[in-house]
């Protein structure tokens, strides 16, 4: 991160000026407020392919409400609650049901995006600029910081806590390290993948509300192809796929060095389709550099017994 910093720096003269890097921030927020979410579900060995689509719907609730008018509060607790039944869905499709992560999450990035164009009929839904509070969540700043960088700092202390000083914190990570001895240790294991679930789908609700205020518009497309920069983020920032390694803050700075690696790439002026390459190739070598360190120190283990 400091070395990209240091090389966008000396090769550009905007990387270091205020707007560019609050600008940077905003917008990869969003991504870090899913990949905390998501970096739950990582945890437990579990992962979570409908975000996207979470996201576009939660977004498109609040916004069809807020477009009929109906009192701001009511209007975002529907979009997050749109966004926990999802994630209670996924979860119960995997404890209950029995399906793998991938092929219920799947399934649900399906059929929530068919919903979304079922709804809108691909056109937008524009908020009323009535609703300035809801504007400001997406366009507003606390002093000089903008709003979702605030909240994103907020949820990654909260996420830390969450996962270092709880009961339940414990228990996501050892669920990711050995389902079977958590099971037998009476770690409610389904209860606890369950929660994870609901915690990542309601946070990429917010997510989506977020995007809304930002836009003043609900957009169909938004959320496409989603799920994929949140989970290189969280594997960027440490987060094993295989379970149980992984922390909050990593994730988020995963996050940020995936915002100004794009940043750079705007800045020196590379295409649009070289800089879908590298991001690209960057998560490919994370997750190979994941599996090798988890080679490397499974060869250690066996090594010393």
């Amino acid at each position: 991160m400091l070395v990209l910093g240091a090389f966008l720096s000396v090769t550009t003269d905007a990387f270091l000026t205020t707007g560019n890097l609050f600008g940077v921030a905003r917008a990869f927020s969003l991504t870090a407020i899913v990949a905390i979410g998501q970096t739950m579900v990582i945890l437990t060995g579990g992962i979570d392919l409908s975000v996207g689509s979470v996201l576009a719907l939660a977004g498109l609730s609040t916004g069809m409400l807020l477009e009929r008018g109906v009192p701001l509060p009511v209007a975002m607790l529907a979009g997050l609650g749109v966004g926990a039944l999802v994630g209670l869905v996924n979860g119960l499709l995997i404890t209950r049901v029995g399906l793998p992560p991938f092929i219920a999450t799947l399934g649900t990035l399906s059929i929530g995006r068919g919903l979304v164009y079922v709804l809108t009929k691909g056109y937008p839904v524009t908020v009323p600029y009535d609703y300035q509070a809801f504007v400001w969540l997406g366009q507003g700043y606390i002093w000089i910081i903008p709003v979702p960088v605030v909240i994103m700092v907020v949820l990654t202390l909260l996420g830390t806590i969450f996962l270092g000083f709880t009961t339940y914190g414990r228990y996501i990570y050892a669920v990711g390290g050995n389902p079977e001895a958590a099971r037998l240790a009476g770690i409610p294991v389904e209860r606890v993948k369950l929660l994870v679930y609901v915690l990542c789908s309601t946070l990429a609700a917010l997510a989506g509300l977020i995007l809304v205020a930002r836009l003043v518009s609900a957009q169909p497309s938004a959320g496409l192809g989603f799920e994929l920069p949140v989970i290189a983020a969280a594997i960027i920032g440490g987060t094993s796929l295989m379970g149980g390694e992984g922390t909050v803050l990593g994730a988020v700075l995963g996050a940020a060095i995936m915002g100004v690696l794009e940043n750079g790439m705007v800045l020196l002026g590379v295409s649009t389709y070289a800089q879908q390459a590298v991001t690209g190739t960057v998560i490919v070598l994370a997750v190979a550099l994941d599996i090798w360190q988890k080679r490397r120190r499974a060869r250690v283990r066996r090594a010393r017994g």
